[in-house]
């Protein structure tokens, strides 16, 4: 598939998927939101996903005027059917991967581009980066599973500064506050995010996606149904080849060379 607002790359078991619009700091019109899902939905035999933005910024919001998309504050209904129709489920794709996410943050994530930051499983950002999310200030509300995603993260009272107040966080407070994995220096951050996306890459592929299942199953379930998630996951991944050359490279004292299988 051709892209148009985002460039997809494969390296091996690596894909990187760049938000392409740096003259607009990748404002994420609709078609852009429709390319990342594409994407993930195409992952082939891509074992993790890095993704990151283009020049200064990594996504400084959504963008409806796009190519006539129309304004959210101008067109009745507009962003309902947006985020309905493109935002939401691009997020979703992100979440639901099963592999591994390392979202690599350069310049603000703001709006729905800090709910795509958010939604990846390791977020690293440079330490002149910042989250932000401002809707109070235009009176509107935070989207694109940025609530679920920031009470969760960070829990109420800090969800509440970052949404009511409209405080930007930057990437140092992030890393404080436990919102994101890691805030590295600027200049190092794509090779940082790069090492972390191989290892992920590289890792038993099945175990991993089992993990992102059962987290997920914890962040809304009861005990008992982490219980019988993890019981389930253990089964699956106890099948697979992957676990086999696991167990031989512990019993054969060396490093286990996973295929993902």
């Amino acid at each position: 598939m051709s892209y148009e607002t985002i460039i997809v790359e494969r390296d091996g078991p690596l894909m990187t998927i760049t938000l392409n619009r740096p003259e607009r700091l990748n404002a994420m019109p609709p078609q852009m939101a429709d390319e990342i899902g594409a994407a993930f939905y195409d992952l082939g035999d891509a074992r993790a996903v890095l993704i990151t933005g283009a020049g200064k910024g990594f996504c400084s919001g959504a963008d409806l005027a796009a190519r006539g998309e129309g304004s959210a504050l101008q067109a009745k209904g507009g962003s309902h059917r947006a985020l309905q129709n493109h935002y939401n489920p691009a997020i979703s794709q992100v979440l639901r991967a099963p592999v591994p996410v390392i979202c690599a943050v350069n310049g603000p994530a703001a709006g729905v581009g800090c709910s795509l930051a958010l939604a990846g499983d390791f977020v690293l950002a440079g330490k002149s980066a910042y989250f932000l999310q401002a809707f109070v200030n235009i009176g509107l509300v935070p989207d694109g599973g940025s609530t679920w995603l920031l009470a969760r993260s960070i829990g109420r009272a800090r969800a509440n500064r970052m949404m009511m107040l409209g405080e930007k966080i930057g990437a140092e407070q992030a890393e404080s506050w436990g919102l994101i994995y890691k805030a590295v220096d600027d200049d190092a951050l794509l090779a940082e995010a790069r090492a972390l996306a191989e290892k992920l890459a590289n890792g038993p592929t099945l175990a991993l996606a089992t993990m992102k299942r059962n987290i997920a199953t914890a962040m809304d379930g009861t005990l008992p149904e982490v219980f019988l998630a993890e019981a389930e996951g253990q089964r699956l991944a106890g099948a697979s080849a992957d676990a086999m050359e696991g167990g031989m490279a512990f019993l054969q004292k060396r490093k286990a060379e996973f295929k993902g299988r």
